[in-house]
């Protein structure tokens, strides 16, 4: 059995994990993943109690109670590489035995749904719904580096999208992600059903264009119009790609659910958004306890 290195598994002093800094008994089952550290805060106010609360960087945990059911909600920060991150030390806190560094015989199930903000492509689509991702499409190559990338893709999207768009061989090849199915038979009936894109940028990667014009300004249109079996792109993250493939890849369930927050083809956006948020928090949380 193979004995992972310590450059490649970091192990802080402490016997905590790298970058989470959190220890295998700290985590629970269940995680709840969020982008922005200070919203760690308002998903634990929901907590019955909490347990530990640990911060590092923009990686902020705390793990608690929900209705009786463990939980663990942890923020990522911002992009693709985070989530590279937070899922592999996740994983490895799961799975991996510290002492031997070596993988445990018997493997953990994790439950990661990824709580976020975004914004729509679609004009259907109103500020304040949550968007249930049931593919992911990766702008940002992260899942092409990993072996077994096209077991967890569906690659007929991928070939129909790239076609669809006359995807350019500058940019990393495009990857359709699929979230876990239980997850969304659990959220159907309180989400809408979307296919999201995950950029590795917020400007120019999602058709911004401030001072730097977009090397295909039309590329947003072609997006919008893009439609496969009935189904069509439905709005903007930068996270859900990796979560959703690295997952499947390890064997956890995940999933991503945003609520819009802005509308791209209303070129409209609403920054008072916390109300929608912690009702999609409320509602997850709900949902997750029943698991």
């Amino acid at each position: 059995m193979r004995t992972i290195p310590s450059s490649e598994l970091i192990i802080n002093d402490d016997g905590s994990i790298f970058h989470l800094h959190l220890h295998p008994e700290q985590l629970a089952d269940t995680v709840i993943l969020v982008g922005d550290p200070g919203r760690v805060a308002l998903v634990a106010s929901f907590f019955e109690r909490q347990e530990c609360n640990v911060s590092n960087r923009e990686f902020n945990t705390v793990t608690g109670y929900y209705k009786g059911k463990r939980m663990t909600v942890l923020s990522t920060g911002i992009g693709i590489g985070n989530i590279d991150i937070s899922v592999t030390e996740l994983d490895a806190l799961a799975n991996i035995d510290f002492t031997t560094r070596q993988v445990k015989p018997q493997l953990r199930q994790l439950t990661l749904v990824r709580l976020g903000t975004s914004g729509a492509i679609q004009p259907d689509i109103k500020v304040g719904e949550a968007v249930f991702s049931r593919m992911s499409v990766g702008f940002d190559g992260l899942l092409n580096y990993y072996k077994g990338r096209n077991e967890v893709c569906n690659l007929e999207y991928e070939q129909a999208f790239m076609k669809h768009t006359g995807w350019s061989d500058l940019l990393p090849k495009p990857y359709f992600a699929v979230a876990d199915p239980t997850l969304f038979e659990l959220f159907k009936d309180s989400t809408r059903e979307g296919i999201t894109i995950a950029a590795p940028g917020f400007y120019a990667p999602q058709g911004r264009w401030v001072r730097l014009e977009p090397a295909d300004p039309q590329l947003n249109a072609k997006i919008e119009s893009f439609e496969h079996e009935g189904h069509r792109i439905t709005n903007f993250e930068m996270e859900g790609s990796a979560l959703a493939g690295l997952a499947s890849l390890m064997g956890h369930r995940a999933a991503t659910i945003c609520t819009i927050i802005a509308q791209r083809i209303a070129l409209d956006a609403c920054t008072d958004y916390k109300p929608f948020v912690k009702r999609m928090i409320g509602m997850a949380l709900d949902k997750l306890a029943t698991l």
